[in-house]
């Protein structure tokens, strides 16, 4: 038998039990709200029986540890997800960054209509049409004046509109370029941060019991590094986890073995490699790839064609316009200078004097538009620089490919928040708080409490009778 003592020290031991079980339901009633917390447990067990007269005799119970309730398997869907996301997500931002610069509104299909459905007149294929139609006004009026200044202004639209759109494309890549930069700044930010994590978590269970805040803390640091790029990890023997980036070893334990660097692999071209082995990253997931096959896929080839498209019209309608002449004999000017894009100009001498526009074949042929009806059915005329499409249509086509990919990548961004918040609703299920439950738990074990401190107060008075009877 226990004996008053042993008894005595049975309903203190209860008590602390019990205490740990208040303890640790207050713990998670007061991070109910914080994000990334697991739910925890008070692990108890029964205290080793002692033998008696009357057979094995229970000595109480003991608060043998706080048990975080956490699903690996989810943690690990998750971090997956994050990646996913986070690759759509900066897709979906470059892209639409990329349909701002085209000053279009794109209807997912790829086609260019304004927000009431008809053809937008503010972009280039707005700007190209224009053009064409005021070199038709000129035909229908070869001898007027205000025809030859509509066109004029119709040119110097299209030009400008080129010149911005090369500008804003160019700024697009150059804002990636510095996200990506951005990106990996965040990334080393973070290994550093696991790796302080593990060696805090490490000295924190040396001598037994598990560290659940801190774990709490590495698990959201993992799913933004996640985010960020595609990562594996592993399990060290002290609990610390290794960190992979890309293939190549970051963390392993308490140390940081590389960092990430951005590099220009050529022409611009800002991709990803550790910083002491200089080895180039694959990745395949998380913001940065995200961010590099937006810029070196959908909008290097929507430059690269907006380019080509200025290059095109430039030389198409200058080999049409040199031999003509203007209404005061002035012939072999070009009507567009610059060669694409970036540096496409109307020529200055037109500005000035819209008598020089060169649309007749002969110097004293004043009344003629055969060179102003060419231009005019140069619209309709496939381009052999342009894989055999008119201008509209390879503009058409071009603008198609960046609509396709930002429809896609915008379903794909729906897509991927319906599935992260159906595993956050299930990883809350296994290890987020709820109220009930906790306020449930903390009843019960007040009221195991205060009988334990009734057992105590009992054995008490039956220690003081005991000693009184000694008297």
């Amino acid at each position: 038998m226990l004996g008053l003592f042993g008894t005595l020290d049975l309903a203190r031991r209860a008590m602390q039990a019990q205490m740990a079980g208040v303890t640790v339901a207050g713990q998670n009633l007061a991070n109910v709200n914080t994000p990334g917390y697991s739910r925890q447990r008070v692990d108890l067990a029964t205290s080793p029986d002692l033998p008696s007269y009357i057979g094995q005799t229970g000595t109480g119970v003991n608060a043998t540890g706080i048990t975080q309730i956490v699903s690996n398997l989810l943690n690990g869907q998750i971090q997956s997800q994050s990646s996913t996301s986070g690759f759509w997500t900066s897709q979906q931002t470059a892209l639409q960054s990329a349909q701002d610069g085209l000053a279009e509104f794109l209807n997912g299909t790829g086609s260019t209509t304004d927000t009431t459905g008809s053809a937008s007149s503010s972009g280039l294929s707005g700007q190209l049409s224009n053009l064409f139609a005021a070199f038709q006004g000129v035909a229908a009026s070869p001898g007027s004046i205000p025809a030859r200044q509509t066109l004029i202004g119709a040119a110097q639209n299209l030009a400008t509109m080129f010149n911005q759109v090369d500008k804003q494309l160019t700024n697009v890549k150059t804002s990636l370029n510095t996200s990506l930069s951005s990106d990996v700044d965040s990334a080393n930010k973070v290994a550093s941060q696991i790796a302080d994590l593990n060696k805090q978590i490490s000295i924190a269970e040396f001598s037994g019991g598990t560290a659940n805040d801190l774990r709490d803390q590495r698990e959201q640091a993992l799913e933004k590094l996640s985010g960020l790029a595609n990562i594996t990890t592993s399990t060290g023997t002290d609990g610390s986890v290794n960190v992979s980036v890309g293939g190549q070893a970051l963390v392993s334990g308490r140390q940081v073995l590389d960092t990430l660097q951005t590099y220009d692999a050529g022409g611009g071209q800002m991709l990803v490699r550790t910083a002491a082995g200089g080895t180039p990253l694959t990745l395949t997931g998380g913001t940065m790839q995200g961010t590099i096959e937006a810029r070196d896929g959908e909008l290097g080839t929507m430059q690269t064609n907006i380019n080509s498209l200025a290059t095109n019209l430039i030389n198409g309608v200058n080999a049409i316009y040199q031999p003509g002449y203007g209404l005061n004999g002035t012939t072999g000017a070009t009507f567009f200078d610059g060669t694409g894009a970036g540096d496409m100009a109307v020529n200055q001498s037109l500005v000035n004097d819209p008598s020089t526009l060169q649309a007749a074949n002969a110097a004293t042929a004043t009344g003629d538009n055969s060179v102003a009806l060419q231009l005019a059915q140069l619209a309709d005329t496939a381009q052999a620089g342009l894989n055999n499409q008119t201008f509209g249509d390879y503009y058409g086509a071009t603008v198609t490919g960046l609509g396709s990919a930002l429809s896609n990548a915008n379903t794909e961004v729906t897509n991927q928040q319906a599935v992260s918040s159906m595993l956050s609703t299930q990883l809350g299920s296994v290890s987020g708080v709820n109220i009930d439950e906790e306020m449930t738990n903390l009843l019960s074990f007040q009221r195991a409490y205060t009988a334990s401190a009734e057992l105590l107060k009992t054995v008490d008075q039956m220690i003081q009778t005991t000693l009184a009877m000694k008297t």
